[in-house]
């Protein structure tokens, strides 16, 4: 009965290790940049939108996918390829940013790793603070 509990147990336990997220940092202060990390494992493409680049949008105000497109890649800041963990770096000037994640061009997120956020036009956004 010992041994069947003990293999149920471990069965139990390796079918979990997939269901737990990682925890990201809030975004990250280098001299190279502000790493930004997002994790969505199913999406297609993450982008980062902010008051920094427009929300992502372009001069007519539309959403652009192509602009600031995080990677999955294991390249660029990104430490391991095709782990759902989508990193940009970012260099941004010294100053307080609104921010948001991009799912497949569809869904936008407050970073769950950055408990910084403020209220603005109605929404909830992400703040990062770079000095």
């Amino acid at each position: 009965m010992k041994r069947l509990f003990l293999i149920f147990s471990i069965f139990l336990n390796c079918a979990f290790v997939n269901l737990v997220k990682p925890r990201l940092p809030p975004p990250e202060i280098t001299k190279n940049g502000v790493i930004f990390r997002f994790y969505a494992p199913s999406a297609k493409y993450v982008t980062l939108a902010g008051d920094f680049n427009g929300w992502g949008g372009t001069s007519t105000g539309r959403y652009d996918p192509s602009i600031d497109r995080m990677r999955d890649d294991g390249m660029e800041g990104d430490e391991k390829a095709n782990d759902g963990v989508w990193t940009i770096v970012k260099k941004l000037p010294p100053g307080v940013y609104q921010y948001k994640f991009v799912v497949d061009g569809l869904n936008w997120y407050i970073d769950p790793g950055n408990p910084e956020t403020i209220q603005s036009g109605g929404y909830t956004n992400s703040v990062v603070r770079v000095r």
